[in-house]
């Protein structure tokens, strides 16, 4: 049986007994990757934030709420169903509630790695924990990317994502009347969530255009799946009447207290908003989010190599068998750029497979379509199909049109467009990293992951930068030695030198 965090000693600041494998992340990446190697008999620890398995993607309610089927609001629960009984059968060490705040070469283990975590709901227990293994799977996930508009600081305004989630793991909805904004192939999955589960759809506002997959032809046919699924979300929002609009965007929210309606504009193929075109939409809630994010903050702490995405972001250069630029060091899922669950299974998989040959010393493959040559080419068709989407859904340069100089673009220190813009036009700042210093946008609890490509967009526009098909360009990702906020008495026990150890893992069998 799969140990969990509640079935192995309380873990310390002082290392325990070595892994073979230490994987970050519990999502649909993390949970094949750890399964796999363990299935090839390697001794894994799984941490993850979450006090249960499934990322963002698979967020489920705690059995509290005695939700009779969790599974109504996920897509392809079943390969989700049968991971988790695989990890059952396991002896994976899950170590749930365990915030990872960074990762370091073992001092005194050469070839070994350290990863150091914080436990607690929110990383906030005095109880700092530090797991030894030879190798490393980061499969962090993703989070939202949000561009900033007047009012979206009210509250009512959440991530689009975010909704999904209260939805998935809460059973709540955001408000009665939601709509639903940005861009991407998310907000048809979100809309019909929410739909489903009584709220009222007014409409869901794209900025691209589906049209957009028309000129990416080879892409679509290589996975007819997509197009199912795709046909599924459009067919529930026209049996909900919910109306969807196109080249348009949110450019504004209205309300005192908390959002009452928001304004809709036509956006141009820059994304700049067509004059005269707004049209208000009485509403309690906006779900908006503009894509995702790759979660790089431990890997770039490592020294990992990464790349610019299609749609300016940026994601881990990966080898052949998932392995990062930093040797013992691999990655899968969305590190490696945006692809979706299906994306993520394969290249967990994949990773777990290239992990247990390179730590055992002699070829490792699986069978038929579980074989690292099949893998591989599943994971070039997912990828091929996951890099035309990021180009459709790719935000257009003229975004920072619909932002007016009162708007807040860094909500953690509530740093305005305006200060933002006279930092560039008035004190020469050419960068994102000129901004913060000027302005301390970027510098609050979130670390930028909010506003850094916000920031970043306006600051190119001094030197009139793009990005890959002339999306802004986002900056490159910045290294720093913690990863998640950290209490200083958890720094502090890692000198003590009496802590207790950690979690015991299982005996490995050569």
């Amino acid at each position: 049986m799969a140990n969990s965090a509640s079935d192995v000693p309380g873990g310390g600041a002082k290392c325990g007994p070595e892994y073979d494998l230490a994987v970050i992340g519990a999502g649909p990446a993390g949970l094949a990757g750890a399964v796999t190697a363990s299935e090839l008999g390697l001794s894994v620890a799984l941490l993850d934030a979450s006090g249960q398995p499934g990322g963002q993607y698979y967020r489920h309610p705690s059995p509290a709420l005695g939700a009779t089927r969790p599974e109504a609001l996920h897509h392809n629960w079943p390969a989700f169903a049968a991971l988790l009984r695989r990890l059952a059968a396991t002896e994976v060490t899950h170590l749930a509630g365990h915030h990872v705040w960074t990762v370091v070469p073992a001092p005194d283990a050469a070839g070994s790695w350290d990863v150091h975590a914080v436990t607690g709901a929110d990383g906030d227990e005095d109880r700092p924990v530090r797991v030894r293994a030879r190798a490393v799977l980061l499969a962090t996930g993703a989070y939202e990317r949000q561009l900033p508009f007047p009012g979206w600081t009210l509250p009512g305004v959440v991530g689009a994502g975010g909704a999904q989630a209260m939805l998935k793991s809460g059973l709540v909805l955001p408000g009665r009347r939601v709509v639903v904004a940005g861009s991407g192939p998310l907000l048809l999955a979100v809309a019909a969530s929410l739909a489903a589960a009584g709220a009222r759809v007014p409409a869901v506002v794209e900025a691209s255009d589906y049209l957009g997959y028309a000129r990416r032809p080879g892409a679509l046919l290589s996975q007819p799946d997509k197009l199912v699924e795709a046909a599924v979300h459009g067919a529930a929002l026209v049996r909900h009447r919910v109306r969807l609009r196109t080249r348009s965007a949110v450019t504004q929210v209205h309300g005192s207290d908390r959002v009452e309606a928001v304004t809709v504009s036509r956006l141009d193929r820059q994304w700049r908003p067509v004059r005269g075109s707004g049209r208000r939409i009485a509403c309690d809630a906006l779900a908006v989010g503009h894509g995702l994010v790759p979660q790089l903050e431990l890997a770039v702490g490592l020294g990992c190599t990464t790349r610019r995405t299609v749609d300016g972001t940026h994601a881990l250069e990966l080898g052949p068998l998932q392995e990062t630029s930093v040797p013992g060091i691999w990655a899968a899922g969305e590190t490696g750029g945006v692809g979706g669950v299906e994306l993520a299974f394969v290249e967990g998989e994949l990773a777990g497979l290239a992990i247990a040959a390179r730590l055992r010393g002699r070829a490792v493959a699986g069978e038929g379509r579980g074989s690292p040559l099949a893998l591989r080419r599943r994971r070039a068709r997912l990828r091929a199909f996951a890099d035309a989407m990021a180009a459709v859904h790719a935000p257009g340069p003229g975004w920072p049109q619909w932002l007016d100089d009162a708007t807040e673009v860094c909500r953690c220190e509530e740093v305005t467009a305006g200060r933002i813009r006279e930092a560039v036009a008035d004190y020469g700042a050419r960068d994102a990293r000129t901004v913060k210093l000027l302005t301390r946008a970027g510098m609050g609890w979130c670390q930028g992951r909010m506003c850094g490509a916000a920031v970043a967009c306006l600051a190119a526009q001094a030197q009139g930068a793009q990005g890959p098909q002339g999306a802004q360009p986002e900056p490159s990702p910045e290294r720093r030695p913690l990863a998640v906020p950290l209490q200083l008495g958890a720094l502090a026990a890692l000198d003590e030198p009496n802590s207790p150890a950690g979690p015991e893992p299982r005996p490995t069998e050569e």
